[in-house]
Order: C-alpha cells, then structure tokens, then sequence
C-alpha cells in the first residue's frame, strides 16, 4: 500500500418496494460518488455486498445521473436502485419540490414521477421493451433452477426481455415449484448460450397475495457476485410488457401488481403500468431508510 490512507465512504441502506425495514430489496446509497473513480464505486459496492448499489451524480443531460454496480460489475439500469436513491435524495430534501425530474442511466434518459398517496410513491419510465429468442434446453434451464422440466409452462414462452437490463424471463406452471427452487447460478452463462450474462426471473399467475398479478424470483447472473434479488425493478417491468404480449392481449392498458421475495423472507409488491400498445412501461415503488454504515476502500 505504501502507506496510502484509506478513505472511508458513508454508505447509507434503504429497503426498496416496501415501506418496512428489512423487506423488499436492499440497496446501498453513495452520496459522495463525485470524488470517486470507477474502481472505486466499484470496489464500494463489493464491500457493501447489496445486490445492488446506486450513486447519484451530476448529469449535464438530465436533472441526476445515476451510476449502478452490482458486487460484480456496472449495470444499465436497476430499478430498486432508483427507487432507493431517489427516495433517499428527496427525503433528504436534495431534488426540491418538483413532482417530475428526468434521471440519466446507461439505459437512457428516464422520466420520474413523484407521488404522495398514504406516504411518497416513485414512478420510472422504463426503456421500451425488447424481447429475444431462448433457444437453449428447457431441461438444463429446469436444472439450474433446482426443479423439474415439467414444472416449466410450455403454453407460454421461455424469453429474454429487458427493459433496460435483460433477464431470462420462465413461466412456471404453480406457485409450489418456488418454494423447491435452489438456483445454481454458476451454469446459467452455459445454458443461456444466447445472452450469457443474463439473470434468470421465473414467474407464475399463482400468487399469495389475492390482488398480486404475478409472483417471481430473481436468480442474478453469476458474473454480477450474488445469488438472488428479493424484489426486481427491471425484471417486473419486462413482465409487465410479456403479459401484455403473451397473457392479456386484447387489454389497450394494464395495470399490474407484481409479489416477489416471500421465499427468502423479504415480502415485496411493484406495480407495473403498461400502456401504448405495451411499448410504455412504469414501475411505481416506495423504500424505508434502514441504517448507514461506512465502508474503507
């Protein structure tokens, strides 16, 4: 080291996708990104072992930029990020009083809207949707998931879809087969042949909660440094635009609530609005400040 000294950075957690601490998704808050390299923001968000963690900058293109890095590497996009961020830079009273800002993200430049309604509501424009073939093996898929072929719903697509990150999105035919699920995330880039960097999201039309749409897990693509992601921005976006393709396709809007998490213990509801023909996606969520803690780099 040289005698070099470590800096110390105050990281500050918030829960995403739930008002109650220690449900929804976790994500790490850096506001000190500014004085920071890349290997740094990185090296931050290894320590701080979240699925994800966010840090908002200056933007000469929109109202914030935010920058967000798995334990792993740099993603585009990831929505309980934004959720957490934004929550955290308005509660602070960091953003004003403006209900609308734009964020820039690698996946573009996003709109946000800010909602009061039985505490405050986040809503991001997310990147239009995409979908791409899976033309890898149901049988190794079913695998790498811990449970059997026939528990994969063949009536509907198995497809990669990404509204500003891509997964592998799986629709399972019950709610039971979530419960047996044990991903082996370290065979996924074998099996997914076609995006190997790809996460995997099953899903299913079974849910606990009766007003849920769907319910999911999140299972993060090995190169990202975790295993799971109790509540997913992204990933609930994209099924939002699946369903209106492959489920509801006479509906000119939908209005969906996504459940996600109960199988690791971190309850967690998104709401997903889809509207222009599918092409409009909106995920709505709220966070809860948990604690903040620093870490040395």
């Amino acid at each position: 080291m040289g005698g070099a000294r470590l800096k110390k950075i105050m990281v500050y957690h918030y829960d995403a996708f739930s008002n109650i601490p220690n449900m929804g998704n976790p994500a790490g808050v850096v506001f000190d990104g500014e004085t920071l390299s890349e290997d740094q923001m990185q090296e931050v968000a290894e320590k701080v072992g979240f699925n994800e963690t966010a840090f908002p900058l200056r933007s000469d293109k929109a109202d914030i930029k935010i920058r967000f890095f798995t334990p792993g590497h740099e993603i585009n996009l990831c929505g309980h990020a934004t959720m957490a961020t934004l929550y955290a830079l308005k509660t602070k009273g960091l953003l004003g009083a403006k209900p609308d800002l734009k964020i820039e993200t690698k996946a573009g430049v996003l709109p946000i809207k800010f909602t009061s309604h039985d505490g405050l509501f986040i809503t991001m424009t997310q990147a239009v949707p995409q979908f791409h073939e899976f033309n890898g093996s149901i049988k190794e898929l079913s695998h790498a998931m811990g449970i059997e072929e026939s528990e994969i719903e063949t009536h509907l697509p198995t497809l990669y879809g990404s509204t500003g990150t891509w997964t592998l999105l799986v629709p399972i035919k019950s709610l039971a087969a979530f419960k047996r699920m044990q991903p082996d995330n370290k065979v996924f880039p074998n099996v997914l042949k076609e995006m190997p960097r790809s996460s995997i999201h099953p899903f299913c039309l079974e849910t606990y909660d009766p007003n849920a749409h769907m319910h999911a897990r999140h299972f993060s693509s090995p190169f990202s440094g975790t295993i799971e992601d109790p509540a997913t921005g992204t990933a609930s976006g994209v099924m939002g635009a699946y369903y209106a393709r492959y489920i509801d396709k006479q509906a000119p809007s939908l209005n969906l609530l996504i459940e996600q998490g109960h199988e690791i213990g971190r309850d967690g509801r998104i709401r997903v609005s889809v509207t222009e023909n599918g092409n409009e996606i909106k995920v709505t969520g709220n966070a809860i400040y948990v604690n903040e803690f620093e870490v040395s780099i």
